[in-house]
């Protein structure tokens, strides 16, 4: 195990610890006053293939909580496996737990997930293209009691005055910036306490993605927390409190997001910054100290 951190240093925990927070329940014992999401040694397969090993991730209570990696890391896997959506994709949870408030989601159907407050906006926007704006937030409000529901619809077009002025349009017709905005609102209208959000800036124009990060934080402002997965690095670290960094899924890096982005090899990877070692002029001589500060406080595994 390399690296600084562990007890009492101050820094990230390490990884395959124990989390602190609410026991896990069983299921439909959830606790309102208890904590956010926990997941403990998590393993996800579809068929023989795994796709998740010993996954360990917390998103407390009002917070955001950001997932980098490649593509094919498994960060699509970690929010189905939340949502209760891997069964539709031919996956399942091999081992480990996933809880949220104090009530274990593995196993339980995704409408139930749904209710007990845990929504996903998957990646690729995924509105119903032949229906109206309108349509698409009702949809999402689908069990929703009526008082609930309006409220919810009058956030949604606070966030996005746009919905309002296209609420007959057809959803198929609108741009990806507002087929992104119409996904995250109509998760909103089933009034979740944590939102999973997959690549939402994916494909966006550099404005747009800035918007949709404006709105991340209102909506995390307003009480929602948010898991987030983003391959725009430098966006993700600025929302979040905490990140994750999954490769071949497995957890490799965590702490604090501001830590993650100061990492050389974050930086390196994710941001397309060089390592004060490369960025440094040929010939100079990199002084005294600079191995000491070349060190992570970051918690991660090694082979």
């Amino acid at each position: 195990m390399s690296g600084e951190a562990g007890p009492g240093t101050g820094g990230p925990e390490i990884e395959g610890a124990e989390i602190e927070g609410p026991q896990i329940a069983a299921p439909g014992a959830a606790d309102p006053k208890a904590g956010g999401l926990e997941i403990r040694g998590l393993e996800v397969r579809y068929g023989p293939v795994r796709a998740l090993r010993g996954v360990h991730l917390a998103v407390p209570r009002g917070a955001v909580a950001a997932v980098l990696g490649a593509n094919g890391a498994g960060k699509t896997t970690l929010l189905r496996a939340v949502s209760g959506t891997l069964r539709f994709h031919r996956g399942a949870i091999t081992s480990g737990t996933v809880a949220f408030g104090g009530s274990r989601l593995d196993g339980v159907p995704a409408a139930a997930v749904v209710r007990r407050g845990v929504v996903q906006v998957p990646e690729g926007r995924r509105v119903f293209a032949r229906m109206t704006v309108a349509e698409n937030l009702r949809a999402g409000a689908l069990g929703v009691p009526g008082r609930r529901a309006a409220a919810a619809r009058e956030r949604v077009l606070e966030l996005f005055p746009v919905l309002a002025e296209r609420a007959h349009q057809r959803a198929g017709l609108l741009s990806g910036g507002e087929q992104q905005m119409l996904a995250i609102g109509r998760a909103l209208m089933a009034g979740p306490s944590l939102l999973l959000l997959d690549e939402p800036t994916l494909g966006l124009a550099p404005l747009m993605a800035a918007r949709i990060a404006d709105t991340v934080r209102q909506i995390n402002a307003q009480g929602t927390s948010v898991l987030l997965v983003e391959q725009n690095a430098a966006m993700a670290l600025a929302l979040a409190e905490r990140a994750y960094v999954l490769e071949v899924g497995e957890v490799t890096l965590s702490g604090p997001a501001a830590e993650l982005a100061a990492s050389d090899e974050v930086r390196r990877r994710y941001l397309g910054i060089g390592a004060p070692e490369t960025d440094r002029p040929v010939g100079t001589d990199p002084g005294p100290g600079h191995e000491r500060h070349e060190r992570t406080r970051l918690a991660r595994w090694t082979a």
